[in-house]
């Protein structure tokens, strides 16, 4: 799991609850020298606005520490900022809190944990997580191993644009029949038509 450190725009932290010209100035300030490379200025840049509770900020934060960028890397800190983020509502954190407990980085590695929050953010569209809900399916991690259920999310996952996911509908789709292959595409349809929810 690569995230992009500067991924985010400051029109969605403002979204995300930064407001100001102080925030604006210091969100500026970070996305500056992260493009210079100069992490050390951008995670201090960064704390600052997480600290000042933007789910955005304490996303990216978390991301810093993962990656290393500007400060020690640290697991445990990045799943500290992933969980700040994730209790506001913010689909990328809770999908890479879920990677953090399926991969058992800064936690005891805990497949259903993965797996609920995966299922969070995919429920809020965000096709990497619904990338993983299909991996997840197709394993057998924190889930019956469920080949319909696991094309049906990498399917979803294809359609919304994740990078991967159409590869990994079409390996699923070797191990299915056709009668299996047709069944996950129309959950495919009826999920997509309830916005995700209960699927």
């Amino acid at each position: 799991m690569k995230r992009t450190f500067t991924s985010l725009v400051l029109g969605v932290a403002l979204l995300m609850g930064g407001s100001g010209a102080g925030f604006a100035q210091g969100w500026d300030a970070w996305v500056d020298a992260d493009k210079r490379g100069d992490y050390a200025t951008a995670f201090r840049e960064l704390s600052l606005l997480a600290a000042q509770g933007n789910s955005v900020a304490q996303f990216n934060l978390g991301v810093a520490y993962y990656e290393g960028k500007g400060v020690t890397q640290n697991y445990q800190e990045a799943v500290k900022w992933y969980q700040l983020s994730a209790a506001m509502g913010f689909a990328p954190a809770m999908h890479n809190l879920g990677w953090m407990y399926n991969k058992g980085l800064g936690v005891t590695q805990d497949y259903r944990e993965a797996l609920r929050l995966y299922r969070l953010a995919a429920e809020k569209g965000f096709a990497e997580a619904q990338r993983d809900m299909g991996a997840m399916y197709d394993m057998g991690k924190g889930v019956t191993q469920d080949y319909i259920y696991a094309h049906m999310w990498a399917n979803i996952a294809a359609s919304n644009g994740s990078a991967g996911a159409a590869e990994n509908r079409d390996i699923v789709a070797g191990k299915m029949t056709a009668a299996q292959v047709a069944r996950a595409q129309e959950l495919a349809k009826q999920c997509v038509a309830k916005n995700y929810k209960g699927c």
